[in-house]
């Protein structure tokens, strides 16, 4: 097929997609994720690491990353198909932009729900060039037809499509570039098994450690300009639950406090008061997590408490509750999920300065 023919082709599927209604048997999701205002994503794109040597923590992911990335240079071949699963901000953005750098490639971004229509997904793999990366965020959730549209493109660089209907329907076959996909999930056991099973490195991101976010505030801090001492960057770490991205949106809110009310320098006090002043606590809890606690330990006593019913009591969605704030708090020990629902432990009544009535469950 001729580059004009496979141009008009890929127009007709295209138009024929944007025109279609949208499918009608998988219902809309809710967004529950909390989206950076457009400054602080331009802001916090300057501070991603650009190679892998950059990259702080995730040791044993970023040295097999590395040996893979190193052996498909040596046989000068694109890099096979890569998954990063983990919870939000904890560099799986960032790990696609060093694979193309890495690779020396150009990298194309997209979402799951962006890709609603199988010709939506087809433009994006026409455009590659030999070796470019497709990163493709929340891959979870593309749609069914789009995920079928994927796996020749994967396996064999291959983009089968279907024109016209009926008796006229004719099937396809276009030759891409080879290319490397990269894809991105908070939602491990949402990721359909044909299409988790064409990935051939799948890595998982965890929660960092303080002395592990503590280089990465420093490093921010550099590249911002921010005067901050070792102490301050470490009372700063201990309140960023684990994710990079929290300790740099703390860091900018903490710049902000010191050039308002201090003398531009981030030292462990005014790192302390700044983080205060924003309502986020030793544990690095905020004003949410705190009304969770309040409701499980003032207003019921302890008693184990529904998601609905608690959801209700703080205003808040139990999407939003179940994915936002039930990890962390789960994570430290402040909170347990029973058959009656939920529970406070002792370590949360500790914490909101209550004693029980009667010994807590856990």
């Amino acid at each position: 097929m001729s580059p004009r023919a496979r141009r008009e082709v890929l127009a007709d599927l295209v138009g024929a997609g944007a025109s279609a209604a949208a499918p009608a048997d998988k219902p809309a999701e809710r967004q529950t994720a909390v989206v950076a205002l457009p400054a602080e994503e331009v802001e916090e794109a300057g501070l991603r690491p650009r190679t892998l040597d950059e990259f702080v923590g995730q040791a044993q992911l970023v040295e097999h990353l590395g040996i893979v990335l190193e052996a498909a240079r040596g046989r000068s071949q694109p890099a096979d198909h890569l998954l990063f699963a983990g919870p939000p901000g904890l560099g799986k953005t960032s790990l696609a932009g060093i694979v193309a750098a890495e690779m020396g490639v150009g990298l194309r971004v997209t979402s799951g729900p962006v890709l609603a229509r199988a010709g939506d997904l087809a433009a994006l793999l026409t455009d590659l060039q030999e070796g470019d990366v497709l990163f493709i965020d929340e891959i979870h959730r593309l749609h069914r037809s789009v995920e079928e549209v994927l796996y020749p493109a994967m396996e064999d660089a291959k983009l089968d499509i279907v024109i016209g209907k009926g008796p006229t329907a004719r099937s396809i076959r276009l030759d891409l570039p080879h290319f490397t996909l990269v894809g991105a999930t908070t939602r491990w056991g949402m990721v359909a098994g044909p299409l988790r099973d064409r990935f051939g490195f799948v890595g998982r991101l965890d929660l960092y450690e303080p002395i592990e976010l503590r280089a990465i505030i420093e490093r921010s801090a550099r590249i911002l300009g921010v005067t901050l001492d070792r102490e301050g960057a470490t009372r700063i770490a201990e309140r960023s639950r684990g994710t990079p991205r929290i300790a740099n949106r703390l860091l900018r809110r903490v710049r902000d406090f010191v050039e308002v009310r201090g003398d531009g320098a981030i030292t462990g006090e005014t790192a302390v008061e700044g983080l205060e002043l924003f309502g986020v606590d030793e544990l690095g809890l905020d004003k949410v997590d705190r009304a969770i606690l309040d409701a499980l330990c003032r207003r019921f006593s302890g008693s184990p408490v529904g998601l609905t019913t608690l959801a209700q009591c703080i205003g808040e969605e139990t999407d939003t509750i179940e994915d936002a704030y039930e990890p962390y708090l789960l994570q430290q020990g402040l909170l347990q999920r029973t058959p009656r629902g939920r529970v406070a432990t002792a370590r949360a009544w500790a914490h909101v300065g209550l004693v029980p009535a009667e010994p807590p469950l856990f």
